[in-house]
């Protein structure tokens, strides 16, 4: 049997479960996932090699009409996983997706379709927050654009239909080589994700706009023999009135954000660390070039 391979991007609209998804195919908790919508700005590549195949995942930020730079950027990591991918895997939200209208309809999202070199794999999800008629009605829509090679209903939540995902996957993949060791899951280096788990939890325990202005940065990470790993970070933040906010009364929010970051981390890393975390600010840092390229939102510089 010819061994097969690929890269498959995660593709739709913010907070239809795309993080959830790679993270139930990979049986592995890779991207951080809320309930809060765009929560993945970065695109996360997470590895699934079996004995016929190795599927090379790329999670993706929801595609939204940008109001600032850095979400400009954000779209420029869908384009560029979109340009790496030889399959889509595009989402839809059954729950709020009706009649197809809020994604397949999507003006970015047609553009993407209209590609004719990519295979297109389209998941209803969240079908449990649905019924019959509602999926078969959304079955038909997508079915009438001719854009899928695949239509499959699911639900990343309760693990509804994933293995048939994995299966047509491995159906609709090239052949190829191995690109990765069997034991490799992702690319990423452990820095990446332990800013990812911290600002997890900003977005867990702040509302309104607080999650969306800030950033976490790993100033240190020493990993010491016989004693806990040591971590600094820093939450970049762009105003000096959101920075109270952040620390809480008494330090209380911030010693929130540690104690929980730190268990996440722990569990992640599967080794004890000791992370302390400071605020900063960084005046507009969503709309400043510089800052977002040296936070690694600028894809000329990678």
């Amino acid at each position: 049997m010819s061994f097969k391979s690929g890269y498959i991007s995660l593709i739709g609209l913010p907070n239809v479960g795309k993080s959830t998804l790679m993270n139930q195919l990979l049986k592995e908790r890779l991207s951080i996932v809320t309930n809060k919508p765009q929560t993945t700005r970065k695109r996360v590549l997470g590895i699934l090699t079996s004995v016929e195949s190795q599927m090379i995942f790329l999670d993706t930020p929801g595609i939204l009409t940008p109001n600032y730079l850095m979400q400009e950027k954000l779209l420029d990591f869908v384009s560029l996983s979109v340009k790496d991918a030889d399959i889509l895997l595009i989402l839809v939200d059954v729950s709020i997706d009706l009649t197809g209208s809020k994604t397949l309809e999507n003006a970015t999202l047609i553009e993407i379709l209209n590609n004719p070199r990519k295979k297109k794999i389209l998941v209803i999800n969240k079908i449990d927050l649905s019924n019959e008629e509602v999926v078969t009605t959304l079955v038909k829509k997508a079915e009438d654009t001719k854009f899928f090679d695949a239509i499959i209903p699911a639900s990343s939540l309760i693990s509804y239909n994933i293995e048939k995902i994995e299966e047509t996957l491995v159906q609709f993949l090239p052949e190829g080589p191995k690109y990765y060791p069997d034991d490799q899951l992702t690319s990423e280096p452990e820095r990446f994700f332990v800013a990812e788990l911290i600002r997890e939890k900003i977005f867990e325990n702040y509302k309104d706009e607080i999650p969306y202005s800030t950033e976490v940065i790993i100033e240190e990470f020493k990993e010491r023999e016989n004693r806990k790993d040591f971590i600094s970070a820093s939450i970049i933040v762009e105003r000096e009135s959101q920075k109270p906010i952040i620390i809480g009364k008494g330090g209380e929010g911030i010693k929130k954000i540690g104690q929980s970051a730190r268990t996440a981390i722990e569990a992640f890393l599967m080794r004890p660390v000791y992370l302390e975390i400071h605020v900063k600010v960084k005046k507009n840092w969503r709309s400043d070039p510089v800052s977002l390229k040296n936070f690694g939102y600028d894809l000329s510089s990678n």
